[in-house]
């Protein structure tokens, strides 16, 4: 499957411009990661991608057809879990896959059902109603539904909120796999999550597509540029964006980004995390 995003903008009946020329071509097979700040667009694209909602300007284009005469094909060969997935909460597991397998035209389900039941680890609750689960278990769920079908495209926004670590490595691993005959579409803020599996990332904020390539691209664009130093140092230093600190027994330690680093900065090896931090915060000064 190859999608192509050719200058898509999309403002809302409010206003509010959401996305603003976004280009951005996406193959199959690829595990795309998706980062970038709230209100940076990021569900809007999906939505869009999805044939939600129509772009402003601009065209998407699936396999060379515009999105909007092969919508019906595409949805059939789509699995897709928004932020905010609702659910049956007086249906069980079993009854809710089976009515979204429904949907989706599916035929003799049993089978997919319990495989999904199965990838997701949630064989003990296939028969408690919705009601019962814990948060990471109903999200466990709304995985569940968009691996139905073993769908070509799978777009995810936020798949891992309210999964524990383990099950978080569990689902990268299953993404991962997925990822291997099919184009998949990660939306995150946990950049564990994406540096562990995407071989594609693209950052997205205010609308426009910052960056589009490799982790190790990006984390090569903060060379130079991360540096540890004693909090009490930079009290009166302008230009330092801070991304963590640490309580020792001499005081706080922090690791920042800077365009240029100060004198009393120890230079540092960037980290993913790093280097999508220094990308932001160089647009935001731009």
């Amino acid at each position: 499957m190859e999608i192509n995003i050719q200058t898509v903008g999309m403002t809302y009946p409010n206003g509010k411009q959401a996305l603003k020329g976004l280009s951005l071509d996406l193959r199959s097979p690829s595990l795309v990661g998706l980062l970038g700040p709230n209100g940076a667009g990021k569900s809007t694209l999906m939505k869009l991608l999805v044939a939600a909602l129509l772009p402003t300007t601009g065209s998407i284009l699936v396999d060379g057809q515009p999105l909007t005469r092969v919508e019906r094909q595409l949805k059939a060969r789509l699995g897709y879990l928004p932020q905010d997935f609702g659910l049956f909460d007086e249906l069980t597991v079993e009854q809710f896959l089976d009515y979204m397998a429904a949907l989706k035209g599916l035929r003799g389900p049993r089978a997919v059902i319990r495989q999904v039941i199965r990838s997701v680890n949630l064989e003990e609750k296939a028969r408690a109603k919705i009601r019962t689960l814990s948060g990471g278990q109903r999200q466990r769920v709304g995985i569940a539904q968009a691996l139905l079908g073993d769908p070509e495209l799978l777009i995810l926004d936020e798949p891992t909120v309210g999964l524990d670590p383990e099950e978080r490595i569990h689902f990268r691993n299953l993404f991962s796999q997925t990822a291997q005959d099919r184009l998949v579409l990660l939306s995150t803020h946990i950049i564990e999550d994406i540096q562990s599996v995407c071989g594609q990332l693209v950052v997205i904020n205010r609308g426009q597509v910052l960056f589009s390539g490799t982790p190790e691209a990006l984390i090569q664009t903060a060379t130079g540029h991360v540096g540890i130093f004693w909090e009490k140092d930079a009290a009166q230093e302008d230009g330092l964006h801070i991304t963590a600190r640490v309580n020792t027994g001499q005081g706080v330690r922090c690791r920042a980004v800077a365009d240029v680093l100060p004198p009393f900065a120890q230079p540092s090896d960037p980290t993913l995390e790093d280097a999508y931090l220094y990308l932001i915060s160089q647009e935001a000064v731009q």
